[in-house]
């Protein structure tokens, strides 16, 4: 009787501790899950500014070498410009640079105007 009293006291106690802390509990996934989006949170916060800079360098290099084939003085000041304004100086060089088609200079194979006397890689007049 003695040993009953006690086993329902201790069933009892265990219940009062238990119940509130389960209620209570939180449920946490598994650190895999909860690593896994931490981790696509860390790639995005690296992976947009370096996207962001490898566009800027690409379009940096593009306008560089469109300035050299349509034969304008100085390609580096144009380059400046679009690093430092982004896309208004893109826009900016667009509507400034010589129009025209890109033909292939017949000695070194570059890309020039037609209306250029001199080929801008080669120095070949043509």
């Amino acid at each position: 009787m003695f040993l009953r009293s006690q086993i329902r006291s201790s069933i009892a106690s265990l219940l009062v501790v238990a119940i509130p802390h389960l209620a209570l509990a939180q449920r946490y996934n598994s650190p895999a899950a909860s690593g896994g989006l931490f981790a696509g949170c860390g790639c995005l916060a690296i992976g947009v500014p370096l996207a962001i800079i490898v566009l800027n360098i690409a379009l940096l290099v593009w306008v560089n070498k469109d300035a050299k084939s349509r034969g304008m003085e100085s390609p580096v000041v144009w380059m400046l410009v679009v690093l430092f304004t982004s896309f208004i100086g893109l826009i900016i060089y667009l509507l400034s640079r010589p129009k025209g088609d890109l033909v292939p200079c017949p000695r070194c194979g570059g890309k020039k105007l037609p209306i250029l006397a001199k080929c801008p890689h080669c120095g070949a007049a043509v």
